[in-house]
């Protein structure tokens, strides 16, 4: 990683020039099924910030006093996933104690942040861009924050969309699809101001 790239410029890149739901389209599937209700994606996009924020550092320790002094690299996948499953049912117990209506509200999609593609690629990221731990730790906070946000406004603006005539071809996934690359697009605005490579 380039020395002129600080944390902190990977912290803001995370969110808003390479973030991880509208850069790298990772997160995709309960992105578009749970932004239905305000509550809902604020919700979910707390429970992920919160899971990345812990298991980015965590799997950087792992892969760097584990993995590699016994040569295991090849097994990252697998205890990548691991330690993201170990935090998710942290979360998901978490939420059924102190929060059963949000608990209830997830649904499915509570279980199946474990799986999602935003969190492991969060932690890949994080190995081949050789981050520091620092560096991994605002990373997956920056990650979570940059995927928190666009639920939230995805939200917002499926509210909006509620009253507005849409064509009937376009009603469900067609709008929600187009609603994300507009995103994506305004997201991309902030290129230039800050690059992570």
């Amino acid at each position: 990683m380039p020395s002129q790239v600080t944390a902190f410029a990977v912290f803001f890149a995370s969110i808003f020039t390479g973030n991880i739901l509208l850069t790298n389209y990772l997160g995709m599937c309960s992105f578009l099924a749970v932004s239905k209700e305000m509550k809902t994606s604020l919700g979910l996009g707390a429970a992920v910030t919160f899971v990345l924020t812990v298991t980015t550092p965590l799997n950087w320790l792992v892969y760097q006093y584990l993995l590699i002094p016994f040569n295991l690299e090849y097994l990252r996948f697998i205890v990548f996933i691991i330690v993201i499953a170990a935090f998710v049912q942290l979360t998901e117990m978490t939420l059924e104690r102190y929060s059963e209506p949000l608990y209830q509200s997830l649904g499915i999609f509570l279980p199946l942040i474990t799986v999602n593609c935003a969190i492991l690629g969060a932690s890949l990221f994080m190995v081949i861009r050789e981050y520091t731990f620092m560096t991994s730790l605002l990373f997956g906070l920056g990650s979570g924050i940059g995927w928190l946000l666009a639920i939230v406004a995805m939200s917002g603006i499926r509210a909006k969309l509620r009253t507005a005539k849409i064509p009937p071809a376009l009603e469900g996934p067609g709008i929600s699809l187009i609603i994300a690359g507009f995103m994506a697009m305004a997201f991309m605005g902030f290129s230039g101001m800050i690059a992570v490579s």
